[in-house]
């Protein structure tokens, strides 16, 4: 088997990210490399918007709602109870292979990214999403989602993997820490103050100290095109690690992810994580609950964009950032 055909080959963890044919030859029980080591779950990841997934769908896939992983007031992770329970009903635990995707978008990896916190050992993504699939020629289904039988537990302890996940308090512990980088993963217009890329986050801005580390096209706040190639699937490991050190952010260096409220962060990190970072997390909160809770001076904006580095709504849109 020519691995380059399931997995990308620049990345170390590539297996965590594959490809349509290695998912249909999965389905399709022929051999392929890295398999599951035992049962496997497919998931369409979406935001209270099941429509398109009726009309159209990779087959034998359930539906996963972020509704069901986060919570109002700043869409930050469910308790770990809530979580769980989820998980379980969907029939996820720690030693269920889960494969996600999205439409493409952001939230396959904010699933993906809060499973591996609760611990879930083999969570992968679809590279491409429901377009690569398409793109492949292969098929579609209409109808309700698959419905896996209930897990009968979950295995070890919620939250096996804390140390991916950052809250309000460690955030503004790192944002005075000069051992360690804030990483904003939002637009030029957001973090440079222009507007707060949300209609309901009232303070343009970004957390003081954030490095810029880019995202998509201005007014998207799903848009990761930064980090795409023209086809929708990741670009060369290169090419964001060169991005990246433009802007002050290394491997080598403690590395925290932020967006809007979570989902383009959580993206950030399952691509540095594919491609080998090791000390790095995600700020749950983002520039929503920070805002909210230490407001910006009317002139306070970002400073570590080009100049010195070189939801449109959440509700049944589906659409967060």
């Amino acid at each position: 088997m020519n691995s380059p055909d399931f997995f990308r080959d620049d990345l170390p963890r590539g297996q965590y990210l594959v490809t349509p044919i290695w998912l249909a030859r999965l389905q399709q029980r022929q051999a392929v490399p890295a398999p599951p080591v035992s049962h496997w779950r497919l998931f369409e990841v979406g935001c209270g918007a099941p429509t398109a997934f009726q009309a159209s769908h990779i087959p034998g896939a359930g539906y996963l709602d972020t509704e069901c992983l986060e919570t109002i007031p700043f869409w930050n992770k469910v308790d770990d109870t809530l979580l769980v329970n989820y998980l379980l009903a969907c029939g996820i635990a720690q030693d269920i292979t889960v494969v996600l995707y999205g439409r493409p978008g952001p939230a396959a990896a904010r699933a993906a990214h809060l499973m591996m916190v609760a611990g879930v050992q083999d969570v992968r993504l679809l590279d491409g999403g429901l377009t690569a699939w398409l793109r492949a020629g292969l098929p579609v289904a209409s109808g309700d989602a698959h419905h896996y039988l209930r897990a009968p537990h979950f295995g070890r302890a919620c939250s096996a993997n804390p140390q991916w996940l950052v809250d309000l308090a460690k955030a503004k512990s790192l944002s005075q820490d000069s051992t360690a980088t804030l990483v904003s993963i939002r637009t030029w217009a957001e973090f440079s103050g222009q507007t707060s890329g949300y209609p309901y986050i009232a303070s343009p801005g970004d957390i003081p100290g954030a490095r810029w580390g880019r995202a998509g096209v201005d007014g998207d706040v799903n848009s990761m095109s930064d980090f795409l190639k023209s086809d929708g699937t990741m670009k060369a490991a290169h090419e964001i690690t060169a991005m990246w050190r433009e802007h002050g952010i290394e491997s080598h260096r403690p590395t925290v992810f932020s967006c809007g409220t979570g989902w383009r962060a959580s993206l950030a990190f399952f691509y540095a994580w594919v491609m080998g970072w090791e000390q790095i997390a995600v700020f749950d909160g983002g520039w929503f609950e920070w805002s909210s809770v230490y407001p910006p001076n009317p002139d306070q904006t970002s400073v570590n964009g080009p100049s010195v580095a070189c939801r449109t709504g959440r509700i049944s849109s589906g659409l967060s950032g």
